[in-house]
C-alpha cells in the first residue's frame, strides 16, 4: 500500500491527485478515482494502489501468499502422479488419456499461482495504477496459465463426463476417432478462449500477486463459455447418476421367476442385446466402481472453478455499479478522509462495495487444493509398492544361473556346459553319422551303410564316454521301423532269412 504523500496535490489524505500521474502505462481502468469539488474546480482524487489494501483487513494479504504455497504442494502431488503414469505399468496406475490430460490441465492452473512466488512482481506500476500484462511480463504468464488452465480443467472434466455417460448409459466404447477428437477439443478450445480473453479483456493485478482477468467483457468472452461447459458437464453427471439409480431400482424389484422358463432354465430371447435388469445393474456397477474416483475429483474441481467464476462476476458487477454511482461509496470515502486514512475505522462501511473478504479467501484456498484432491482420488494404493519394486530392480544385483563346471572352466567359453574337462575333450564339430543302419546276420554288431560318397567322410568313430554314475548302455540310432536293431532268428520261431534268396518267414 502506498503511504507516501508524493503526488497528493490538492486531494485530502489518503487520496492522490490524478493529474500528478500522467503515465499511460499499466491498467488504467484499475484506478479507483472519484471527482472531488474544490476551490479551483473539480479534481480527480484516487486511492493509492492496490485498492484491495483499503477494502480488506491487513490479514487478507497473507491469504494470497498462503494459497500460492498450497499450490506448490498441489504441484508436487500432480507431478508425482504424472511421473508415476510414465514410469509404472498401467495395471498399477490405471492411467487413461482423459485422466492424464485432466491432471496436466490442473498443473497449468497451478502454475498461475506458483510463478509469482519466484518472480515476486510489483503489483503497481505507480502509486495509483496497477500493472497489467503489457507492463509486467510475470503478470502476462501467470494470467495466461490461470485462464488456459482453468478452462482446460473444465473442458477435460466435460470430456470425462461425456465419456462416462456414453459408456454407462449408451454402451458406446470410445474409439480412435473419439480419442483424437477429445485431444483436439480438450486443448484447442481452452487455448482459443484463453487467447481471445487475453486479447479482448486482458489480465491485471486485482488482488494478490497473481493476475486475474479484467472485468471488461470478461463475461462474454471467458466466464460465459466456461460456465456453459461446466453446466453441460454437470447435467451429464446427473443424467448418468439418474440412469444408475434407475437401473438399481429395476434390478431391486425384478421378478426372478420371469427370467426362467417352465423347465427352470434361463430363457433366451433370441438377441444378444436382450439383457435383464440385474445384468445391466452388474455392468453399471462395474463401470461405476472403476470411474467413481474420476467422477468425484471432476465434480470437486468444476465446483471450485464455478465458485471462482461466480465470485469474479459478482466483483465485476459490483465494481461497475460503484464506478457508475459513486454515491454508494461516499460514506466509506468520507470516513477515510475524516480518520486520516485509517482504513480499520471504515471497514464496516465497505459492505456492498466489494466481495466479502471471507468469500475471496475461501475461493483462493479452494482453488489451491485442486492438486491435493487430484492425488487423493486419482492416486492408487498400488503405486507405492510398484515404486519400491521398480527401485529395487534398478539397484539389486542380477543373479544369473551359472553351473559349477562353467565356473571351473571359465577360461574357455566354448565348452560352457560340457561335463568333460577341456583338456580331455577338445572342441571340434561333430561329423554327421550314417542315416541308415541294417541288422547283421548273426550278431549284435551294427553295420553302417555308406552312401555313394568318398569313404573318408565316414571313417571317424564317435567315442562315447559313459558317466561314472550312469547305468544305461549306448544304443545305436534308429531311422526306420523295421531296421536299426540286430536280432537272431535262431532265438525265435521264425524261418531263417537268407540274403541271397531274400526268403524267410514264420515256421
Amino acid at each position: 500500500m502506498a503511504n507516501t504523500t508524493e503526488g497528493r496535490g490538492l486531494c485530502a489524505a489518503p487520496f492522490l491527485e490524478l493529474s500528478q500521474f500522467p503515465s499511460q502505462e499499466g491498467y488504467l481502468p484499475g484506478r479507483f478515482c472519484a471527482p472531488v469539488p474544490s476551490l479551483g474546480g473539480t479534481i480527480e482524487c484516487c486511492l493509492p494502489c492496490p485498492v484491495t489494501g483499503w477494502i480488506y483487513s491487513d490479514s487478507f494479504h497473507t491469504t494470497p501468499k498462503a494459497s500460492n504455497w498450497l499450490n506448490v504442494a498441489g504441484m508436487v502431488c500432480t507431478v508425482s502422479l504424472i511421473i508415476s503414469f510414465l514410469a509404472l505399468p498401467v495395471e498399477k496406475t490405471s492411467r487413461h488419456y482423459l485422466t492424464v490430460c485432466f491432471i496436466v490441465a490442473v498443473c497449468i492452473l497451478q502454475l498461475g499461482f506458483i510463478i509469482p512466488l519466484g518472480a515476486r512482481p510489483e503489483q503497481c506500476h505507480d502509486a495509483i495504477t496497477p500493472n497489467d500484462m503489457f507492463s509486467d511480463l510475470t503478470c502476462a504468464f501467470s494470467g495466461a496459465c490461470l485462464l488456459v488452465g482453468g478452462f482446460a480443467a473444465i473442458s477435460w472434466g466435460f470430456l470425462r463426463s461425456l465419456s462416462i455417460h456414453l459408456q454407462i448409459c449408451w454402451q458406446v466404447v470410445p474409439g480412435p476417432k473419439i480419442f483424437w477428437g477429445s485431444l483436439f477439443a480438450g486443448w484447442g478450445i481452452p487455448i482459443l478462449f484463453g487467447s481471445v480473453a487475453l486479447a479482448r479483456t486482458g489480465v491485471s493485478y486485482r488482488f494478490g500477486d497473481t493476475c486475474h482477468i479484467n472485468h471488461d467483457k470478461a463475461l462474454q468472452v471467458y466466464w460465459g463459455p466456461l460456465l456453459a461447459f461446466a453446466a453441460v458437464s454437470t447435467i451429464l453427471q446427473f443424467a448418468t447418476l439418474g440412469y444408475c439409480i434407475r437401473v438399481y431400482i429395476r434390478a431391486l424389484f425384478q421378478d426372478d421367476g420371469k427370467s426362467q422358463d417352465s423347465t427352470g432354465l434361463p430363457s433366451y430371447n433370441g438377441s444378444v442385446r436382450t439383457v435383464t435388469a440385474k445384468q445391466a445393474y452388474r455392468r453399471v456397477q462395474k463401470a461405476v466402481a472403476v470411474q467413481w474416483r474420476g467422477i468425484v475429483v471432476v465434480v470437486i474441481i468444476i465446483v471450485n472453478v464455478v465458485f471462482l467464476a461466480v465470485v469474479f462476476v459478482s466483483m465485476d458487477n459490483t465494481e461497475q455499479a460503484v464506478m457508475q454511482n459513486f454515491g454508494k461509496a461516499t460514506p466509506w470515502l468520507t470516513c477515510l478522509v475524516f480518520n486520516g486514512g485509517d482504513k480499520n475505522m471504515c471497514l464496516d462501511r465497505v459492505k456492498g462495495l466489494a466481495a466479502p473478504e471471507p468469500t475471496v479467501m475461501a475461493v483462493l484456498i479452494l482453488m489451491s487444493l485442486n492438486g491435493i484432491w487430484t492425488l487423493l482420488f486419482l492416486g492408487r494404493a498400488s503405486m507405492m509398492p510398484a515404486w519400491i519394486e521398480l527401485i529395487r530392480s534398478k539397484f539389486a544385483r542380477k543373479h544369473d544361473f551359472v553351473s559349477v563346471d562353467a565356473r571351473r572352466y571359465s577360461a574357455n567359453a566354448r565348452p560352457y556346459e560340457m561335463i568333460t574337462s577341456p583338456s580331455q575333450l577338445a572342441y571340434t564339430p561333430k561329423t554327421p553319422e550314417a542315416a541308415v543302419t541294417s541288422p547283421s546276420i548273426g550278431g549284435d554288431t551294427i553295420a553302417v551303410l555308406s552312401p555313394q560318397t568318398p569313404q573318408e567322410h565316414f571313417t571317424r568313430d564317435a567315442k562315447y564316454v559313459s558317466p561314472s554314475m550312469s547305468f544305461s548302455t549306448p544304443r545305436p540310432p534308429s531311422s526306420g521301423r523295421f531296421y536299426g536293431r540286430g536280432w537272431d532268428p535262431s532265438n525265435t520261431y521264425a524261418r531263417p532269412w537268407s540274403p541271397s534268396t531274400g526268403k524267410g518267414g514264420m515256421i
